[in-house]
């Protein structure tokens, strides 16, 4: 069962979203939150899988939140997904950075949000075609005009590792990234996962950006 905590300021947006995913097979909702602040509390006392999160909210945004609920090692075990109406360039590349695991608009059919929700317990990450548009436009006005160095960091990874963090960041997965390298899946996952721990990344979501920042991974590429 995927426990879930509802954070908007709107309390029709939380009604709606939580009757949403307390229908849906396998979720619980097991709390709600108006701002951020109420919803890092929330999330320490609850330990929710997932925090179902809005951005702008009074008393803390929820970027804000995003990174202290990622940053918390208690809080390990706990994704956050946006759900938003802002789905723009800003936006998204903060939200991961904050440790975001995915980021869809309130747009987006119900069946949809159901999966992200899903996706990021699992360790996914999901971003909604308008987010991915968006971070992609963004990267590529920023080649446009200050191509990207390789980064230092990826200096402790092996090349392998450089592989695997190039495939994550064009949106494989471990089945895909198996394939492409002729791996198994269980192999592909390590690989993952060593690529993560050796970033500091809180996820997959966060590979992504790395591999975008570091020049690893270049739009239309």
């Amino acid at each position: 069962m995927t426990r879930v905590l509802v954070v908007d300021d709107q309390a029709l947006i939380r009604s709606a979203v939580r009757d949403l995913l307390d229908a849906a097979p396998g979720i619980d909702v097991v709390g709600e939150a108006a701002d951020g602040e109420a919803a890092v509390d929330l999330a320490r006392r609850l330990r929710p899988d997932v925090v179902v999160c809005d951005i702008r909210m009074p008393r803390m945004d929820g970027i804000e939140a995003t990174g202290l609920i990622c940053g918390d090692p208690d809080l390990a075990a706990t994704h956050v997904l946006i759900l938003t109406t802002f789905e723009e360039d800003d936006y998204v590349v903060a939200a991961l950075r904050a440790g975001a695991s995915g980021f869809i608009g309130k747009g987006a059919e119900p069946d949809d949000i159901v999966h992200a929700v899903h996706a990021v317990h699992e360790g996914g990450a999901l971003l909604s075609p308008a987010a991915t548009r968006a971070m992609i436009e963004r990267y590529v006005r920023g080649a446009a005009s200050d191509p990207p160095r390789p980064s230092p960091a990826l200096d402790v990874l092996t090349d392998r590792e450089r592989e695997v963090l190039r495939l994550v960041g064009r949106g494989r997965s471990n089945d895909e990234i198996a394939a492409d390298l002729f791996i198994s899946p269980h192999t592909a996952k390590t690989h993952v996962k060593n690529t993560m721990i050796k970033l500091g990344a809180h996820d997959r979501a966060q590979l992504v950006i790395v591999a975008y920042e570091s020049g690893l991974v270049q739009p239309g590429r």
